[in-house]
Parts: structure tokens; C-alpha cells; sequence
């Protein structure tokens, strides 16, 4: 326990308003101050030690919360009776210097001055440890409250983990009669795409060959939903396919596109994917807002990849562009 500061200030504080009562505004030169200072200062130093001390040896013996009761009320005692043994000796010793007898009422009144500092010492210790202990619960709760939720979350993920969909889908696709093609297409690209989530999430870039394999299932579930209303075009290089980019990062402008856009017969939603300069992989869709069912959209997905090409030191910036009616974001190919 560091109490310096406690001592520091508290000390020479409470032994300058130890002399009010004796007297100091009668003091007529700044010598005799400081000296009666300095005097004060040096009894108020020696409760101060007794009381810390004592507090100290008790708190040691009884630092439960259960036990404050019983610490407190050793405490009152133990130091109202050396308050009192203090007191007597100084006054003796101040007596004898003086050639006179310490007299009842004047024990009384140095006795109570006495024990006004000894009274307020305590409080500060007792405050202090009241603090630490109202700290120190906070922080444990804290930390419960934090394990709370990362089990609750890490029971999620046990729940949503990749390895527990792609199982399921092998399971389902067992049980989906032969002789519907169209179900086991479906449960089997479906689970590609769950394999692809597997393997490149511990990924930091993976070929935009495999990326764009992956889009192509991905899009080929969503065809079975939007049919003509979505159409897709892509004109990729093969020089190009060896180049990296970040894994799901094709994916997630595509599924915005897929999420935020209208895709109806009247308005099919067209998105293109091609390669600029051999240096950006373009993914770009017709602009056509949803005006209801989903909330628009707040960003988090571009800001998420413009921040990963930064980790990964792409020679190159991502690029966002809305104009003319189209939405079109620029991949630099790593």
C-alpha cells in the first residue's frame, strides 16, 4: 500500500489545524510558528505512524468485508487508549520541561485535540481500503460480465462454425431423394461455399482463380432464386488469375450488390466483373435501391476491405465509385 502522498499532505495539514485550538492566532512572530509547527508537526507524525500501524497489523488480521465491524471496533479502542497513554506522556514530559504538574483538565483537552487526528486517520485508511475493495469488485465484474459474453458468443460460433454447417449439409444431401437433382445441386454448392469459408478464413490472400470459383457457386444459389432477373457477366484474364486478392472480398461486393439493389423482371439486376489494366479486378452492378424490406446499408463491408488492403499493403488503393447508374468498386490485384 502506498500511502506517500497521504503522508505527505496529511501530516504537515493536520498539524498546522492541530495549533488553531492551542492558540496560534495569538503567535505573534513567524519563528514561533514554524517552531510550534514543527512541534505539532512531530506529535502528528507520531500518532499518524501509531495509527497506520495499528491499522495495518488489524487489517492484516481481519480483511475480510465480514470482519470490518469487528476491525473498527478494535480499532476505537486500541487507539483511544494509546491516544490516551500519548497524550499523558507528552503532557508529562511537556510539564516537567516547564518545572509544573499536568493537570485533569488539561489532559481532557489535549486528549480530545489528541484524538480528532487520530479519529480523521483512520477515516482516510479506512476509505482508502473501502475505495480499493468498491474498485477491485467493479473490475471483477466486470471481467464476469466479459467471460459471460465470450462463452455466450463462443457457444454461437460452436453453433455457426463452419466444420457444424458443412457436416449438416453432407448430412442433408444424404438424405434428399436421388432422384432430385436440382435439391442435391443445390445442398452441394451450398456446401462448396461452406468448404470455401473453411479453408480461407485463416487465409490472408488467396488466387483470384479460386476466389472467382467460389463467386461462381456462391451466384449460381442466388440464380436459383432471382433466375433471369439476375445476370452476370465476367471477362477475367487468364493471365491475371494467378494474381491474390483478399479472400471473401469478391463475395461480399457481390452479395452487397445482391442485398441493397432491386432484382426484378422490370428491373433485372446486371452485374460484371472484369479486369482494368491488370491491376484491378472491377465489380460493378446496376444501381437501383431497395426502398424497402432491408435497412440501407451502413458501409461496414467496404470500410471492412478498404481496411484489409491497407493491412496487406496494397500497392494501390480500393476504389469506390456511384455514377450514371451504376455502383462499381475497384479491387487492386495483389
Amino acid at each position: 500500500m502506498n500511502d506517500r502522498w497521504f503522508l505527505l499532505i496529511g501530516i504537515p495539514v493536520l498539524g498546522m489545524l492541530a495549533l488553531l485550538p492551542r492558540g496560534l492566532t495569538r503567535v505573534q512572530s513567524v519563528p514561533e510558528v514554524l517552531g510550534a509547527w514543527l512541534v505539532s508537526m512531530g506529535i502528528t507524525t507520531t500518532f499518524w505512524l501509531i495509527s497506520r500501524g495499528l491499522w495495518r497489523v488489524l487489517f492484516r488480521r481481519f480483511p475480510q468485508v465480514e470482519q470490518t465491524a469487528r476491525r473498527l471496533w478494535l480499532l476505537a479502542l486500541i487507539n483511544t487508549a494509546l491516544t490516551a497513554l500519548v497524550t499523558l506522556g507528552i503532557g508529562q514530559l511537556a510539564a516537567y520541561s516547564q518545572h509544573a504538574h499536568l493537570t485533569l483538565a488539561e489532559f481532557w483537552f489535549e486528549f480530545g485535540l489528541n484524538m480528532l487526528p487520530t479519529i480523521v486517520i483512520q477515516l482516510i485508511y479506512e476509505s482508502w481500503n473501502l475505495f480499493r475493495q468498491w474498485e477491485q469488485n467493479v473490475r471483477r465484474a466486470e471481467q464476469l460480465q466479459s467471460a459471460g459474453t465470450r462463452s455466450q458468443l463462443e457457444a454461437l460460433q460452436s453453433q455457426l462454425d463452419p466444420h457444424f454447417l458443412f457436416n449438416s449439409l453432407n448430412t442433408l444431401s444424404a438424405l434428399i431423394e436421388p432422384e432430385n437433382e436440382p435439391a442435391q445441386q443445390f445442398v452441394e454448392q451450398l456446401a462448396d461455399v461452406y468448404r470455401y469459408v473453411l479453408l480461407a478464413r485463416d487465409k490472408s490472400t488467396v488466387p483470384l482463380s479460386e476466389e472467382l470459383e467460389f463467386v461462381a457457386t456462391y451466384l449460381a444459389l442466388h440464380k436459383t432464386r432471382f433466375r433471369d432477373n439476375l445476370r452476370v457477366s465476367q471477362q477475367v484474364p487468364a493471365a491475371v488469375l494467378t494474381r491474390h486478392v483478399a479472400p471473401l472480398s469478391v463475395q461480399l461486393l457481390v452479395e452487397n450488390a445482391l442485398k441493397h439493389n432491386v432484382a426484378s423482371r422490370e428491373h433485372p439486376l446486371e452485374l460484371r466483373l472484369w479486369v482494368e489494366t491488370d491491376n484491378y479486378l472491377v465489380v460493378e452492378n446496376t444501381l437501383r435501391p431497395r426502398t424497402a424490406g432491408l435497412a440501407p446499408g451502413t458501409g461496414t463491408g467496404l470500410r471492412n476491405v478498404r481496411h484489409r488492403y491497407e493491412l496487406l499493403h496494397a500497392p494501390r488503393p480500393v476504389e469506390v465509385q456511384a455514377e450514371n447508374g451504376w455502383f462499381r468498386v475497384q479491387l487492386p490485384l495483389l
